[in-house]
């Protein structure tokens, strides 16, 4: 089907010859992108009174497009940050449309020149020592499930994996000789190894060993014996926190998802003195600046680095009042 002239062909050449076959582009990716211009499309159709194969670029301009990220968040109840991830979706066609239709330009340069929204970032939610400590003695190791649960948050706290890359994983990826390490395909198609502590190696070795199965097969199958879906690993998540919970009372206040556990394994990181550029390396950050918002949620290192900055005659420590009353004044 030839792009020029139209927006169907231009929206599937897009699909096919810019993401999939040049740009190789993740299956994440291609879904988020693909339900960006299902809910462009059907909004057009809403608006329009047209079916999507019948629309043309025109009727997708600026103030158009503008509308549609109003309606995200005032209709839909999305947030800055989902409205941000459709806008680059619609950048990221209309960068490729003018390669393909220069004499559209104007049209095109409106539509890029659409800001994101600025949104509040909000500090980074991580696990203490004592929180990672009770989630993993949370799964019930007398039983296979159990073991396999506590060799998947053990290796996913040490390792920091995403949720994609850890329920991707499969027995192959995983060497225990010397220099112990994990290899993954990560965000972006860039495959990267991530070294096993010396606590975690046994714990693997010995899931292994009851794993069995074949070299290709998934390393934390689901009960069927295939791959573990998202949805899963947050369910296992979700059931040992509940068992957390009733030891360890600092958790009931915290919301935990998988992506919690990889901040954890940054902030284990920084604790243990590790340089930020090692811990992007490690995480597979695409820049330095991501690995940034560790420190800014960080409150020890910041006390620590106020220690070193207070004058030699200056009490170090945090402020404690010495009576209960002031100190119940202080807190509220």
């Amino acid at each position: 089907m030839k792009a020029a002239g139209n927006l169907p062909a231009l929206l599937e050449a897009f699909f096919t010859d810019r993401l999939i076959a040049q740009r190789r582009v993740s299956p994440h990716t291609i879904a988020s992108y693909r339900d960006t211009f299902r809910l462009l499309l059907k909004y057009a159709q809403d608006r329009l009174g047209r079916p999507p194969s019948a629309l043309s670029l025109e009727d997708l301009d600026a103030p158009f497009i503008g509308k549609f990220l109003d309606n995200l968040e005032r209709d839909r109840g999305n947030g800055p940050r989902s409205r941000n991830l459709r806008l680059t979706a619609i950048h990221s066609f209309f960068r490729y449309v003018a390669f393909q239709e220069p004499d559209r330009a104007r049209l095109i340069q409106r539509v890029l020149a659409i800001p994101a929204k600025r949104y509040r970032r909000a500090l980074v939610a991580f696990l203490s020592r004592p929180e990672i400590e009770a989630l993993l003695a949370a799964p019930d190791r007398s039983h296979r499930a159990g073991r396999r649960d506590h060799a998947l948050l053990t290796v996913a706290i040490q390792t920091g994996l995403r949720a994609s890359e850890l329920t991707g994983l499969r027995c192959q990826d995983v060497f225990l000789g010397r220099g112990a390490h994990i290899s993954c395909e990560g965000k972006g198609r860039k495959e990267r190894c991530t070294p096993l502590g010396k606590h975690v190696v046994p714990v693997v070795r010995a899931w292994l060993r009851e794993r069995g199965g074949r070299p290709s097969d998934p390393l934390f199958p689901n009960a069927r014996g295939k791959m573990l879906s998202r949805d899963g690993l947050q369910y296992v998540l979700a059931k040992h926190l509940a068992a957390a919970r009733k030891t360890c009372p600092t958790l009931r206040s915290k919301r935990v998802s998988p992506h919690v556990l990889r901040h954890t394994t940054a902030m284990e990181l920084l604790h243990a003195g590790v340089d930020t550029s090692v811990i992007a390396l490690w995480l597979g950050h695409e820049s330095i600046e991501t690995t940034q918002i560790y420190i800014d949620s960080d409150l020890a290192l910041k006390e620590k680095v106020v220690e070193k900055a207070a004058p030699p005659n200056v009490r170090k420590g945090r402020f404690r009042a010495d009576d209960q009353l002031i100190a119940f004044l202080e807190s509220l």
